[in-house]
Order: structure tokens, then sequence, then C-alpha cells
């Protein structure tokens, strides 16, 4: 059984993989091109990707004797399931415990961030610009007593909420579903309407789904408080990137921190040029333990497979 894998994964879970057939590795955190990954994948049955290659129709169909994609991360948006279901190709994704734990804290750290102007003031100081402690000199802003709105209750809105607790912040939240569990922590449930209205900081947790395409757009945007901090460590095309960034130019909101994009890997220009948002190259459960627990499940995914069961993180 030959295995393409497209992406340099941990040592140690490339070398338990290939126990298990000849393994072709792309060793290397640079993408391929699309026609790499076609050209990869022509003659492997197990076909290893990274939530950032795209595996459409035409790779699908380029890949005449792939039998299953493992893809290496708990999302699985950027291969078409669908027409895989109709090819009998099976897709399996790659769920970790500590990611949600991994993602909450790298949104708190952003908050924090973002609320301290941290990255504004290294890069003040770095420029040689430090010219001693001043009264107004970068001035931010405490948590304490400052709402923290998510959207999208799920593991990692758990966690978060924990974390902002603990820093004596108002939390509430709105989901499709109501948590009561959450809400036992001190949580207060609210309508999306009304979160956006009242949150000084606004968090942004709902699993994609092509109906949620730009839930947090211009409208979304110019309910928020001026003083309001936008945030989003869920997936980019959540939010229309491009009436964030009026919102950011216009004042309509003070601030925002972010770890994916619309457009992922690439990032809206005008972004890059505004200093009152925090940028983060998607490392939201980019930690040793969340990483190595995603290796595992893509290894014990591939042994399934080579087993003839079916394997336990089997998404279509």
């Amino acid at each position: 059984m030959k295995i393409a894998i497209t992406s340099k994964i941990p040592e140690s879970i490339l070398g338990k993989i290939k126990e298990l057939g000849e393994v072709e590795i792309h060793d290397s955190s640079t993408p391929l091109s699309k026609e790499e990954i076609m050209n990869m994948s022509a003659d492997a049955e197990v076909l290893v990707v990274p939530l950032s290659d795209k595996i459409d129709q035409e790779v699908l169909d380029r890949a005449k004797n792939v039998k299953l994609v493992a893809n290496y991360g708990a999302g699985y948006d950027n291969i078409d399931i669908a027409y895989a279901k109709e090819k009998g190709i099976v897709i399996t994704n790659a769920p970790a415990p500590s990611s949600a734990v991994s993602t909450a804290e790298l949104t708190f750290a952003i908050m924090l961030a973002s609320a301290k102007k941290l990255i504004q003031s290294e890069k003040d100081l770095r420029e040689g610009n430090f010219l001693g402690w001043r009264p107004t000199y970068f001035l931010g802003q405490e948590l304490r007593g400052k709402t923290l709105g998510i959207i999208g209750m799920g593991k990692i809105g758990r966690n978060l909420a924990k974390r902002a607790l603990a820093f004596e912040m108002d939390v509430i939240y709105t989901s499709r579903n109501r948590k009561e569990d959450v809400e036992e922590m001190g949580v207060r449930y609210v309508e999306k309407e009304e979160l956006l209205k009242e949150a000084d900081f606004i968090s942004l947790h709902s699993a994609f789904a092509e109906e949620l395409h730009h839930m947090i757009g211009k409208e979304e945007f110019m309910m928020m408080k001026d003083t309001a901090t936008f945030m989003n460590a869920a997936r980019g095309p959540l939010m229309d990137e491009a009436a964030l960034v009026e919102a950011l130019k216009t004042g309509e909101i003070a601030a925002a921190a972010l770890d994916v994009y619309e457009f992922e890997p690439k990032v809206t220009k005008e972004l890059l040029e505004l200093d009152n948002v925090v940028l983060i190259p998607h490392l939201g459960n980019a930690t040793i333990e969340a990483r190595m627990e995603m290796g595992e499940a893509v290894y014990n995914n591939l042994k399934d497979y080579t087993e003839g069961k079916k394997p336990r993180n089997q998404v279509n």
C-alpha cells in the first residue's frame, strides 16, 4: 500500500505510519501546488493532507487509486466530501482533545495582546522609539469587568469562557442550542443581536458551514460598540474580511484580533497596513500536545483501514 503525505509531520508519527506501507512524503512545511498534489496522489492508495490542502473534484479524479484521504486536523472543509462519497473514497479527520484548550488559549492570548497593545508597543520598542515610562504611552485596557461575547459555544467556547471568568470578565454567549452546564458557570445566554451590541470583545467560534458564510459582515459590525474588539480563531470565511477592514477604518469598531483569514493563506492587504489589528498565522491549535494527538488519530485511521475496519474518525 502506497501512502502519500503532502506535508511535513512529526517524526514519531511518520515512523509509525511507515510501518503500514510504502510512504512518499513532501517533508517540508512549504505547501505543494495543486498540480504537485495531483502528481503525488496519482498512484497512491492513501492520501494524508493538512487542512490547508484543497482536495477538490479535480484532485480526486486524478487520484485514481486513492481509497482513503486522511486529514491531519479536526476540520475537513478543505475536501469535497460529497464528491468523495460518490467515488467511494473514505474521508477521515483527526480530532484532538487538546485542540480545544490550545485554541482557547490562543484566543485569550490575542485578546490580551489587543487589549494591552502588545504587538504595536513591541514594534515601537524595536524601532528605537521607547524613551522611558510616560503616563500616556501605549495605554491599553483591563479585561476585568469587560464583557466577552462568544458566538458558538462548543468545546473551544467553553474553555475560553473558563479563562475569561478567571480574569473577572462578564461572559455572554449565543449558540444554536442552550448549554446548561455553561450557564451554571455564570455565563449568560443572549440572542446574537444583543451579544453584538453588548460585548466589549466578540469571539467567533462557530464551525464552518456554507450557510454561515459571512455570518459576520457589514450589518453585524455596525451593531457592535465603537470600542469593541472582534476576534476570529474559527474559520476565515465566517467573516466578510472587506467589511471588517471598512469597520476598522471608519471606527465602527476599535480593533480586531485574527488567527484565520477569508482567503487563507492570503491576507487582505489593508489588514496588514492597519495598526489596530493583531494578526496571527493560523496557530490556534499549534501546540505539541494537540498536533501529536492529531497525528495519533491519523495513524489510527490508517491502521483501521489496513486492517479492513471502518476508520474510527470517518466523516463521510
